[in-house]
């Protein structure tokens, strides 16, 4: 079976959050550490956060067919969007807990073999962070972009329980609800963050500056372009969809003028590293067209 681009990292992560959360599970109750036990709950957030992002790499790869023209890509968004929420969700609980245990006055001092398990989290969640992340940029995915920030918060929050482990043995039980409580507001504003690039999306929001001064660059350095108006584009889940009217020479044939639509659009696609759909209009270079074109904006 053909496996696809970000599943094999959201797999690994799958595993790591099983184990992770077993551990925390055991040593926290073992310990009595109420922050362990929380992290453990963390980290079994992610694991089903995980199975949201196959779903959403799964379903969002479907070819385009009749209901869908445009593909399938706003299922992985909807997936990102949805661990989105959940970072938010997480975040504020982690941030409420800690606040209403600093309120009661609630020490912790769990012991040493929290620090242990505390920091080896750190170090597997961050490794997840990284590797998620970069396999989001390489594919464009916004559900896996939302997913390595999920690793990276839990990573966060078990700084928190390493931090409350240390101030624990050395006599200090509120430790580990202070840095609990800031960490948990680290996780909502990420999940914040990621959400407004969902809703970008979402709702037409057109290509970063950067993009777009690519795709000027790709048709400028086409021949046979002189000039060109009504570039746009969007984001459909991995994909961007851009279309541009293109002005030529208005002696040339349908077939060179074909010719030269064909080769914007291999310069379009050679510049942008993800995938991308492209359509070109082809228009002759005419002084009463390009004075029209430009009363409509």
């Amino acid at each position: 079976m053909t496996v696809l681009p970000g599943a094999r990292i959201t797999v690994v992560g799958i595993a790591w959050n099983i184990s992770l959360f077993i551990v925390k599970l055991s040593v926290g109750f073992l310990t009595g550490s109420a922050g362990l036990i929380a992290d453990g709950i963390h980290s079994a957030s992610d694991m089903a956060t995980d199975l949201i992002v196959l779903g959403g790499i799964r379903l969002g790869r479907r070819r385009a067919d009749e209901s869908h023209p445009y593909g399938h890509g706003r299922y992985e968004t909807l997936a990102g969007g949805i661990v989105a929420g959940a970072l938010i969700l997480v975040g504020l609980f982690l941030a409420w807990e800690g606040a209403s245990a600093l309120y009661r006055g609630e020490g912790s001092f769990p012991g040493p073999a929290v620090i242990g398990v505390a920091a080896i989290s750190v170090g597997i969640k961050e490794w997840l962070y990284r590797r998620t992340a970069e396999s989001a940029r390489s594919v464009g995915s916004p559900a896996l972009y939302a997913n390595a920030w999920h690793h990276r918060t839990d990573a966060l929050s078990s700084i928190a329980v390493l931090a409350g482990g240390i101030g624990a043995v050395l006599g200090w039980g509120y430790a580990d609800r202070i840095a609990g409580m800031i960490v948990g507001l680290m996780v909502a504003a990420a999940g914040w963050r990621t959400i407004a690039r969902v809703l970008h999306e979402l709702t037409e929001g057109g290509l970063s500056k950067s993009e777009i001064e690519t795709i000027e660059a790709a048709i400028a350095s086409v021949s046979g372009v002189n000039a060109w108006h009504r570039l746009r584009g969007r984001i459909v889940g991995r994909e961007r969809f851009v279309d541009v009217h293109v002005l030529v020479d208005p002696k040339l044939s349908v077939v060179d003028g074909h010719r030269v639509s064909m080769d914007v659009e291999q310069a379009i696609r050679e510049a942008c590293r993800l995938p991308i759909n492209v359509t070109v209009h082809i228009e002759p270079d005419l002084n009463e067209l390009t004075a029209h074109h430009a009363e409509e904006g």
